[in-house]
């Protein structure tokens, strides 16, 4: 039996990387999956290959709030019900501070703080009226620490742990647990992965960029029972970057005195 058996999950930004990551996962934990993306065609092939009875592709744009009634739909009448929510979706954009158009911070804030709120606001009576349910959002190390270009995508980032706070204060009398990952670098198609690499060798004490399904199964834990007691938190998943500089050690014990 799968951690997930019976459950219901819609995972947005599905269609590749860290969301394509989740939504498998999920379907092999016996999760029935829907995938909301704008690349259909991606998405959309990897519904498929999951199966139909598994999986379902629904196009969605997550700061459209037009989009979500259409995606909740189509979960229940792909699956019957609905009971769990990734809000996996978001877009990274570098700047420095003083060269950020307000055009661009707003569309970072779309996608990744807009978008977080649509989803949630969406999804809470559904999973009300199904007995309580999950949500988890993707935030990141940057909402946590200063990283320089980031402006808009910290911003972004940081109102979703704020956001899942709120939310979680506000539906735990529903049976909604919220909770949040903050992944470090990881290599999907949204970063620069070669010069991300090098980065992290240097600067992250596990010495590596992280990988999309070591998130996935993250996000696995906050969405199944094994975390049946925890919300309105956040788990960052960074290799250890944010525990500090790791300088060189001298592993060799002191002789004893």
């Amino acid at each position: 039996m799968g951690t997930l058996d019976g459950r219901v999950v819609l995972v947005t930004g599905a269609a590749r990387g860290q969301g394509e990551q989740e939504a498998r996962l999920f379907a092999a934990e016996g999760a029935k999956v829907v995938l909301a993306d704008v690349l259909d065609e991606q998405g959309g092939a990897v519904a498929k290959e999951l199966g139909p009875g598994v999986a379902r592709y629904v196009h969605l744009d997550v700061g459209e709030e037009a989009d979500w009634p259409a995606a909740v739909a189509a979960a229940k009448e792909a699956f019957g019900a609905l009971d769990g929510l990734v809000n996996n979706a978001g877009i990274l954009r570098r700047n420095l501070l003083v060269d950020t158009p307000p055009q661009e911070f707003t569309e970072v804030c779309r996608v990744n703080q807009l978008g977080t709120f649509l989803g949630m606001r969406a999804v809470a009576p559904e999973l009300a009226a199904a007995g309580g349910g999950t949500i988890v959002n993707v935030s990141s190390y940057a909402a946590l620490a200063g990283l320089a270009s980031l402006t808009s995508y910290a911003a972004s980032k940081a109102a979703v742990l704020a956001m899942t706070r709120v939310a979680a204060l506000e539906l735990a009398a529903e049976g909604i647990r919220v909770n949040a990952v903050c992944p470090g670098g990881v290599d999907t198609p949204m970063i620069d992965a070669e010069r991300a690499a090098a980065l992290h060798r240097k600067l992250v004490p596990m010495g590596r960029i992280g990988r999309p399904e070591e998130v996935a199964r993250t996000v696995l834990y906050l969405t199944a029972e094994d975390s049946s007691y925890v919300t309105g938190q956040h788990v960052v998943v960074d290799g250890g970057w944010l525990a500090g500089m790791p300088l060189p050690v001298d592993t060799r014990r002191s002789p004893s005195s």
